[in-house]
């Protein structure tokens, strides 16, 4: 059973060019009480971030210069097997939704969100990762 100190205890990364939306974010998570906490604003860490850290939930914006999220994800696919990347794409621009999730986005947030949203929405994602990990784990294949 995934309880609540689980998923609170899940390691998020943050992603996003603009240090306000950082900021929000991070205030939101943890005043909400989780603990684990990472941030960048330069996606061109991102996949060294998650191959060091295998962050359960990386939330991520869609336009950032250098490297958009669409080519962060293209590069986390090297890292996690199949279609299991533990992203949340959260952008400005709703028409970009169906592209992030065929990108491989598991969730789409429209800005500008409500706290209640993204409350809902990465607490739905850490407990659907949690129980994916368990069922790797009692099947003997876990990659974490």
């Amino acid at each position: 059973m995934i309880s609540s100190s689980d998923i609170l205890h899940c390691k998020v990364l943050i992603v996003d060019d603009q240090e306000a939306n950082v900021l929000l974010i991070e205030r939101i998570l943890r005043g909400a009480g989780y603990i684990s906490i990472t941030s960048t604003m330069d996606s061109g860490e991102v996949c060294e971030l998650h191959r060091n850290n295998r962050y359960d939930l990386i939330l991520l914006d869609l336009e950032m210069p250098n490297m958009d999220g669409y080519q962060v994800m293209e590069g986390l696919k090297e890292f996690e097997p199949g279609d299991d990347l533990p992203v949340l794409v959260i952008s400005a621009h709703p028409s970009h939704e169906l592209r992030a999730l065929q990108a491989g986005a598991k969730d789409f947030i429209s800005k500008p969100y409500g706290l209640a949203e993204v409350l809902a929405r990465v607490h739905y994602m850490l407990e659907v990762r949690l129980l994916q990990k368990e069922l790797q784990r009692r099947a003997g294949t876990t990659n974490a």
